[in-house]
């Protein structure tokens, strides 16, 4: 399973040619909307969606749903980015907001998870979006979202069989003193590893800052190994991928590798947002679209 580098740049740019010229012709428009969410067992708190839907009305289209960071706003700039992004692909796509104020355990995190995409209850983030008029969930929904957010998008199956695959940024088994392997370690949540693409930078502070501790990490998140590598890919693309200090603009790859300037940064590295290298972002949502009917 190990990858080279040749072969994964191959990977890379064969999912990024599966952005058909279809999608870049995409005209979008913009929705906001509310829904019920919290923590615990009662989702009663009012939290904002925001959210980009081809402008047509000929037809009714997948959803994605991104979930941020502890602390983000729900309109960071990389979410926004992730929510345009799909819209071009043909999604009614969100960026929803949560209680990311604090990180937690897995009963907290759980929790959070459920008022986000409880498929029973009609006020929930996901049921919100899938009622809107374009969406079409029966076609699959598709989820991504950084740090605690990518514990929200691999925690999403848990709550709607409708959710068919994650994309996670920062996503790991254990934070700092906090330990998930019981919610989220391959085998222990609804979502299946082969439906799963993690990307973590190699100097990941809550995972340990090195390779090999970030590679420990994410190896029992999607139950795929490959010792040494720094990129683990199944048939259909599902696995892991570290990016290396030198792949970085600024030469940082850590818990932010995304952004220019750490996790302080404001600017989104380009090599992230419009690159074609199997750690950016087009070239992981590329890969969602795999799960979802047109």
């Amino acid at each position: 399973m190990k990858a080279t580098a040749g072969s994964r740049i191959l990977v890379a740019l064969l999912l990024s040619m599966a952005w058909s010229s279809s999608a870049l012709a995409q005209s979008l428009t913009s929705f906001t909307a509310t829904y019920r969410g919290g923590s615990g067992s009662i989702c009663g708190t009012t939290y904002s969606i925001i959210g980009r839907e081809p402008l047509s009305s000929q037809s009714r289209y997948p959803v994605f749903i991104y979930t941020v960071g502890t602390t983000e706003g729900y309109d960071h700039a990389s979410a926004m980015a992730a929510v345009e992004e799909m819209a071009s692909r043909g999604y009614v796509a969100a960026t929803v907001e949560y209680d990311n104020a604090t990180f937690g355990t897995c009963s907290t995190l759980e929790s959070r998870a459920r008022c986000i995409f409880d498929s029973t209850r009609s006020t929930s983030a996901i049921n919100t979006v899938c009622s809107r008029a374009k969406a079409d969930c029966s076609k699959g929904v598709v989820v991504a979202g950084f740090s605690q957010g990518s514990i929200m998008a691999i925690l999403a199956k848990n709550h709607d069989s409708r959710v068919q695959a994650a994309y996670g940024l920062g996503a790991g088994v254990a934070y700092s003193i906090y330990d998930l392997r019981s919610c989220v370690a391959n085998g222990n949540r609804a979502l299946p590893s082969d439906r799963l693409r993690v990307v973590n930078g190699e100097n990941d502070a809550f995972m340990g800052s090195t390779e090999l501790t970030v590679r420990s990490q994410i190896q029992e998140m999607t139950g795929l190994s490959c010792p040494l590598a720094t990129s683990c890919f199944r048939s259909n693309n599902s696995g892991w991928y570290i990016v290396e200090n030198s792949e970085a603009s600024d030469g940082i790859a850590d818990h932010c590798y995304m952004r220019q300037g750490s996790c302080v940064g404001l600017t989104l590295d380009q090599k992230w947002r419009a690159g074609t290298y199997g750690w950016s972002l087009r070239t992981n949502l590329n890969w969602l679209t795999q799960f979802t009917q047109p």
